[in-house]
């Protein structure tokens, strides 16, 4: 039996891959690699795909300098801004996912994070939102603290998304407006506030596979088990703007390394998806088992219908997963 085999069948008993086995595995043959890496996710998740959708609730005027997001005021991008859009608007378009199976929905805001007030304007969003639609609901709003997530938890969300975008040792060389120890000490709070976390990265910032199995190390290590996989969409006016765009055999392979080391993990591919060729096709026959669906917060996405046929497909069901 091949050392992928091995590794694939104490998984399934049980057995946490190491560092040293993921980089080992990180230059494995591809096929062989996104076979086992299938097979994983079918024994640990089966066909159960969590597809969720977001919404752009406050845009632009960022006071961080994450080198790769349109949004930072620090640099020349072109983007539409405005601050929290109103109630109705947030409520509508969780409405409109619902009644297209989409069985959760994000809000997700710019800047480090929201003031009481805005935070009370989400919270009256969710609570309308709940009245009005079954659709379980998710949010993002930045590095808030355990009473501010308690109060968004009592409204009626029940994750919190934060993404460690990339590995402790790099991160600095993506933003120095806050830390790595910032991002970890925000989801301690939410956890203890009672949520679940969702939390991932971007591929392609210019990190090493280390970095990539580092970060998804520190992951499990939180005991997070919904991951979104971001491929960079170069946008123009950043300081990413020139890196070179990640293919789809990188991206299978890091799903399938991501699906090693955390098995039963709802392995999320989100920003970027539409850049490859087919749509991430690939990378859910090669570990990955969730999406987020509909457009991103700064670029276009895939529709909603687009993806349900896809599913279909594939033979994935879509229910809520690791909730």
């Amino acid at each position: 039996m091949n050392p992928i085999c091995i590794l694939k069948e104490q998984i399934k008993n049980g057995y946490l891959l190491t560092k040293k086995e993921a980089l080992e595995l990180s230059t494995a043959p591809l096929k062989e690699l996104c076979t086992a890496a299938n097979e994983i996710r079918l024994h640990f998740c089966g066909n159960a795909f969590d597809i969720c959708t977001i919404i752009n609730g406050k845009s632009g005027k960022c006071s961080e300098n994450c080198k790769f997001c349109a949004q930072s005021a620090f640099y020349p991008t072109t983007l539409e801004e405005y601050p929290l859009l109103s109630q109705e608007t947030i409520v509508e378009h969780a409405k409109y996912n619902d009644e297209r199976g989409v069985l959760r929905y994000s809000i997700v805001t710019s800047g480090k994070k929201l003031s009481n007030t805005e935070v009370d304007h989400v919270c009256e969003a969710a609570l309308a939102i709940k009245k009005e639609s079954k659709i379980n609901l998710c949010a993002s709003l930045g590095l808030l603290d355990e009473e501010q997530f308690r109060k968004i938890k009592a409204a009626g969300i029940t994750r919190i998304h934060n993404n460690l975008e990339t590995s402790k040792r790099y991160f600095s060389k993506v933003c120095t407006t806050h830390t790595f120890e910032d991002k970890i000490k925000a989801i301690h709070e939410a956890q203890r506030a009672g949520l679940n976390v969702c939390s991932g990265g971007i591929m392609g910032l210019g990190e090493t596979m280390e970095d990539r199995i580092d970060m998804v190390l520190t992951i499990r290590e939180l005991g997070i088990r919904s991951i979104p996989v971001n491929m960079l969409n170069a946008i123009a006016g950043t300081p990413f703007e020139h890196l070179p765009r990640l293919t789809n055999e990188d991206m299978c392979r890091i799903v399938a390394l991501f699906r090693f080391l955390v098995p039963n993990a709802s392995i999320r591919l989100a920003g970027g998806r539409g850049l490859l060729e087919d749509k991430g096709k690939a990378c859910f026959l090669s570990g990955a088992n969730a999406a987020i669906s509909g457009d991103m917060l700064t670029t276009a996405g895939i529709t909603i219908e687009q993806d349900m046929r896809l599913l279909k497909e594939l033979g994935y069901k879509v229910v809520l997963w690791n909730e």
